[in-house]
């Protein structure tokens, strides 16, 4: 199955290589912005946000006036990333020193009375630094006075799970510190976006954050051992579990995430489905008891192999297994990991080479963990891949507009990474009569609009990201995929609107240069630039193009999807290719079921005559209105399917 995605990477070793104070690339980057009361660092998974958060809260506390620490994760077992470390021993002046009884990421509940008091108490104490769940956060902020806060810095982990939403609890209490307090806040992300369009932070209280980006092509980049990155598909009509040892491959350090009990793949039976995963791979020879790894003899060769269950949710066998993972230190220890909803964010294990993903993800935040997992440096692989195993439309099926949507979804989805995981180029106007050759890494274009305030350059420089994720969830976005609409029409109509929506306040020449930098910004994105004699051509979709002669009318042109359309036409049937376009089409028509009786005569006379269906595509508007009903027609029998 082709990948949608490949990005190569140059192993530069940057983003590992660390500098006189034992700080990474990115760390330093954060840290040169230590002094800002509001911090926001969006940095990929495994840059190393929390040793970044340990320099940056020492520094507050020795020399910012700052007197206690608070970090907040999402889940215990992320906590232990922010234990006790050295960081003298590599050239800092500080050592990261919590003390072990305000480290509350342990057993028992974030709620609970004991861990309430233990937050409380810290804050009177001479204690420095605390360690917590945001649900912890949450409880003992009901308890106490903003004031209390003052001199405090908060670090929340995993920013992405604050929302704008009035009904998030951890947003309300962001800026209820922010307005009440004089604390400190760094705000830390792996993710640019959330899964749903609601923001993380409102526009007015963003602006005051100052903002350090280490993107994710800077971090992979920058890698020792890691030279590609692949994101591609699996089509599978059926039951998955019928499909994923043909995708499945145990030579590879997988992990497996099945799909949510409440999704269409799954069979509604979880741990069957890893009793059945198992058994496909091999015979089970044993489970050790004090750690829970179970022990497979594959079939093809009787190799053994370690595999890691986390879909059994029983709180002693759980906990037997995460704590096994957590200690892991060699290559040896673990090959295979079938989890539902963890392994995800916050979980490391370096050697793994293959996040194999069964169903579509509805959150694009939880795709960019997902992937994280397998996009660690390690110095057992030189290639990382991401495979969704996807459901392929079945036209029989009551539930085939689902399974299209899905299909559409998920293939965004990867959209959105290759935004974030390939290589940009630098866009420049090219003025009339400019005959300059244009520098590696930058694309000169003539029609370009420059911008013509700060607020346009600061969207372009700091939240296009943000903008192609809302522009990428938009329902008529996803129907552009199936190459049934006009590029022009995608570029210059639906894009606008957009963005339009999202910056109510900007004008039309401000939407409009940002709408091209959006454009221009897809169509080349990852794009490959290659050398014939003096000139040099990049490829854009399915064409080569002199880059001295590039123009803006030209890339409007293009359909910033193009590839996405051609691995989905050659990856799945000429019947099923047709089934999803007209799937898309069925949603757009505007009919009554009397007016589709009526065409149904001359529809069988049509056909009849033209030993053809009406085309959909046709200019005549009968054959096309005929077209219409045909689809509408369909729609409703399968509504009437599902409905039984």
């Amino acid at each position: 199955m082709p990948d949608l995605i490949k990005v190569n990477y140059e192993q530069t070793g940057k983003s590992t290589n660390t500098d006189a104070l034992g700080m990474r690339d990115m760390q330093a980057r954060a840290y040169a912005a230590r002094d800002a009361q509001y911090l926001l660092l969006k940095s990929p998974p495994a840059s190393g946000k929390s040793r970044a958060l340990m320099f940056i809260a020492l520094d507050k506390l020795h020399h910012q006036g700052i007197k206690k620490v608070i970090v907040a994760v999402p889940e215990k077992s992320i906590g232990g990333s922010f234990g006790p470390t050295d960081l003298k021993k590599y050239g800092f002046f500080a050592n990261w020193s919590p003390q072990n009884k305000y480290n509350l990421c342990t057993p028992g509940g974030d709620g609970s009375k004991s861990k309430v008091q233990a937050f409380l108490n810290f804050l009177d104490s001479d204690a420095q630094i605390l360690i917590c769940t945001h649900a912890t956060l949450r409880f003992a902020y009901q308890a106490l006075d903003e004031t209390k806060l003052n001199d405090t810095l908060l670090a929340i982990d995993e920013f992405h799970h604050v929302s704008a939403d009035g009904e998030n609890r951890l947003g309300e209490l962001l800026r209820s510190i922010m307005e009440n307090s004089s604390a400190h806040l760094i705000a830390m992300t792996g993710s640019y976006f959330r899964g749903d369009s609601v923001p993380v932070l409102l526009p007015e209280d963003e602006e005051k954050f100052t903002k350090v980006t280490y993107n994710y092509y800077e971090q992979l980049n920058g890698y020792e051992y890691l030279k590609s990155l692949g994101i591609g598909y699996h089509f599978y009509q059926g039951k998955y579990t019928t499909a994923i040892s043909e995708i499945l491959d145990t030579d590879k350090k997988t992990i497996l995430h099945i799909p949510s009990v409440n999704s269409g793949e799954s069979t509604k039976e979880k741990y069957n489905e890893v009793g059945f995963i198992l058994d496909s791979i091999g015979d089970v020879i044993e489970q050790d008891f004090e750690t829970g790894v179970i022990t497979v003899k594959r079939h093809k060769d009787g190799k053994l192999l370690k595999v890691a269950d986390l879909v059994n949710d029983t709180p002693k066998d759980r906990e037997k297994i995460v704590t096994y993972l957590r200690n892991i230190q060699s290559l040896d220890d673990m090959d295979l990991i079938i989890a539902l909803g963890m392994a995800k964010e916050g979980f490391d294990w370096a050697y793994c080479e293959h996040a194999l993903t069964v169903g579509y993800r509805g959150s694009l935040t939880e795709v960019v963990q997902i992937i994280g997992r397998a996009t660690r440096d390690s110095n057992n692989k030189t290639h990382a891949q991401f495979t969704n195993l996807i459901a392929q439309p079945n036209a029989e099926d009551a539930t085939v507009t689902v399974a299209v949507n899905n299909m559409l979804k998920a293939i965004t989805a990867s959209l959105l990474m290759e935004q974030v995981l390939a290589p940009s180029f630098k866009f420049k106007p090219r003025p009339d009569g400019d005959r300059e050759i244009t520098k590696p890494g930058e694309l000169k274009i003539r029609g370009l609009k420059k911008p013509s305030s700060k607020r346009v350059e600061a969207i372009i420089e700091s939240d296009i990201t943000d903008l192609k994720a809302t522009i990428l969830q938009d329902e008529d976005m996803k129907k552009t995929i199936s190459g049934a609409v006009d590029p022009e029409i995608i570029n210059k109509v639906i894009i606008p609107k957009i963005i339009q929506i999202k910056y109510p306040d900007l004008s039309e020449a401000e939407i409009e240069e940002i709408r091209q930098h959006v454009v221009v910004d897809s169509v080349t994105r990852g794009a490959a630039i290659t050398q014939s004699g003096d000139k040099r051509f990049i490829r854009m979709a399915d064409k080569f193009i002199n880059i001295e002669e590039l123009h803006i009318d030209l890339i409007d042109s293009i359909n910033p999807f193009q590839r996405a359309y051609e691995v989905l036409s050659k990856s799945v049937t000429a019947p099923v290719l047709k089934l999803i376009q007209e799937a898309i089409e069925s949603k757009r028509v505007k009919m009554t079921e009397e007016e589709a009786i009526f065409l149904w005569d001359k529809i069988k006379a049509f056909i009849q005559e033209k030993q053809r269906h009406p085309d959909i595509n046709a200019l005549d508007h009968s054959e096309k209105r005929m077209a219409e009903a045909i689809l509408y027609l369909k729609e409703q029998k399968r509504k009437a399917q599902a409905n039984g």
